[in-house]
C-alpha cells in the first residue's frame, strides 16, 4: 500500500509529459520484462492449466487493463490525493462480492473498523468548506477503477492458490500489455514519439513499473492468498494516507489539520478492522 500510495505521485509527474495510455503501456512493458527476467533467473516458470486460461484472461482484463485506464484518467482529471481516496473505497465493496463469490465472512468488529476507516477517507476527500471539488468525469473514471479492482480480487484469490505470485502477475501484465498495444498505437503513438522526457519522468515511469506494477502486486497476491480478499482490501484505506504525505513533500499538495484527522481515523479503523473478537476481549479485560 505504501508503494501504491506513491504510485499516484509518480503518475502525476509522468502525466506532465505523457497521456495516460502511453504511461500504462510503458509501465507494463518494463514490468513484464522485469518479471519474466526474474522468473528466468529463479527458474519459476510454471505450466498454466487449460482450465485456468479464462481466469488469467478475465483477471488481466479487470487489472491491469480496466483498472489502469480508470486510475490514470482519474489522476489526470482530479489530483493524486483525491484519486487515492476514491480508490480506498475498494474495501467497502470487496467484502460484499467476496461474501457471495467466496463465502468469506467478516465479524461485526471488522465491519465497524472498516466504516471508521472509510469515514476518515471521506474527511480527507472534502475540502475545508466540506464540499467536493473534483471533476465528475474524473470521479467516474476512478469508480471504474474501483469496480475493476473488486472484480479482479476475486479472480486473483482463485489463481493465488494454484500459482506463485510472481508468475501470476507476470502473465497478467503480459496479457494486459497485449490488450493495450492496439489502443496505444491508435490513440497515443503519434503524440508519444514527439515527447522528450526529463530524467524525473523517466525515473517515475521505471519506479511505477518495478515497484508498483511488479513488487506491490506480488505482495498483494501473497496477502490475498494468506488472509483473504476482504481483509487484504481493507488495507487499501492506507493508500490515501501515504499519497497525502508523499504529495505534500514531493509535489506540494496541502496537508492540513482536516486531512490529518482523516489519516488518524483511517489508521485507527484499519487496526480495529483487523481485530478478532477474542483479541478485542483481551484488550478490554486488560484495561479493566
Amino acid at each position: 500500500m505504501l508503494l501504491w500510495g506513491m504510485s499516484f505521485v509518480w503518475t502525476a509527474i509522468a502525466l506532465r509529459y505523457y497521456e495516460p495510455i502511453s504511461i500504462i503501456f510503458m509501465r507494463l512493458s518494463i514490468s513484464t520484462i522485469f518479471l519474466f527476467v526474474s522468473l528466468k533467473l529463479m527458474g519459476k516458470f510454471e505450466k498454466i492449466q487449460r482450465s485456468d486460461y479464462k481466469l488469467f484472461i478475465m483477471s488481466a482484463l479487470f487489472n491491469p487493463f480496466l483498472y489502469f485506464l480508470g486510475e490514470n484518467y482519474g489522476i489526470k482529471l482530479t489530483s493524486p490525493t483525491v484519486s487515492a481516496v476514491l480508490i480506498a473505497t475498494i474495501p467497502l465493496f470487496a467484502p460484499i462480492l467476496a461474501f457471495f463469490m467466496l463465502r468469506e465472512k467478516l465479524s461485526i468488529l471488522n465491519i465497524i473498523g472498516m466504516l471508521i476507516s472509510f469515514f476518515g477517507v471521506i474527511i480527507m476527500l472534502l475540502n475545508r468548506s466540506f464540499s467536493l471539488e473534483a471533476s465528475p468525469l474524473g470521479i467516474a473514471a476512478l469508480l471504474l477503477a474501483v469496480a475493476s479492482a473488486v472484480a479482479y480480487s476475486i479472480f486473483l484469490k482463485k489463481l493465488s492458490s494454484r500459482y506463485s505470485p510472481i508468475f501470476i502477475i507476470a502473465i497478467q501484465n503480459l496479457i494486459g500489455l497485449t490488450l493495450f498495444l492496439p489502443v496505444f498505437l491508435v490513440f497515443d503513438f503519434n503524440h508519444f514519439i514527439t515527447i522528450k522526457p526529463s530524467f524525473e519522468v523517466i525515473s517515475s515511469i521505471i519506479a511505477l513499473a518495478v515497484f508498483c506494477s511488479s513488487i506491490a502486486f506480488i505482495l498483494f497476491t501473497i496477502a490475498t492468498r494468506e488472509i483473504g480478499v476482504s481483509k487484504t482490501n481493507i488495507f487499501a484505506n492506507l493508500i490515501p494516507v501515504f499519497t497525502g504525505v508523499f504529495s505534500f513533500f514531493i509535489i506540494g499538495e496541502d496537508l492540513n489539520s482536516q486531512k490529518l484527522i482523516g489519516i488518524s481515523l483511517v489508521v485507527g479503523g484499519l487496526f480495529f478492522a483487523q481485530l478478532k473478537k477474542s483479541s478485542f476481549s483481551k484488550i478490554i479485560n486488560t484495561k479493566s
